[in-house]
């Protein structure tokens, strides 16, 4: 059963909780603006159309918004074969495997604030002038994903 699992291809699905986050503060923060400069009319209330700052944070949401429908609908995510490792979205698959890969270095941890969620994963490639730059905290279960490049870093080591 152990050998199974690590036969099988592990997939690390992007995380989207920054766009959710974001929206819902700058939704929040409209509808308090759009409160807080409304006028209470005999037992109505009345939101004042011609504020530039209204308009502004509606732009800010819809942005919002707009950003966070595309990354769902992009379906980015991270997939870790036996020999390889593949860059997956609704739209296409970047795979590169282990053997055209130079070298993997995991950056340190120089602060205790952190504890990891800057880590930054660098993976030098034969083909590539610049190496591709993986942040696995970007992506659900970041500490399995960083055990997987140190297991991945340990066995290019050894060859």
């Amino acid at each position: 059963m152990n050998n199974e699992n690590k036969n099988s291809a592990q997939n690390f699905k992007y995380k989207m909780s920054f766009y959710y986050q974001s929206t819902i503060i700058y939704f929040v923060a409209f509808i308090l603006y759009a409160i807080i400069r409304g006028e209470f009319v005999e037992n109505s209330f009345k939101v004042i159309t011609k504020d530039p700052i209204i308009y502004f944070f509606g732009l800010i949401v819809v942005i919002s918004l707009i950003s966070l429908v595309y990354n769902i609908y992009k379906n980015k995510h991270l997939v870790i074969k036996e020999n390889s490792i593949s860059f997956v979205n609704r739209f296409r698959e970047r795979a590169f495997t282990f053997d055209k890969i130079i070298r993997i270095k995991i950056s340190r941890e120089n602060s205790e604030r952190g504890k990891g969620a800057f880590k930054i994963v660098r993976i030098k490639l034969k083909n590539r002038r610049r190496p591709l730059v993986i942040r696995p905290y970007d992506y659900e279960n970041g500490n399995d994903l960083l055990k997987k490049f140190q297991e991945i870093k340990s066995g290019l080591e050894k060859k």
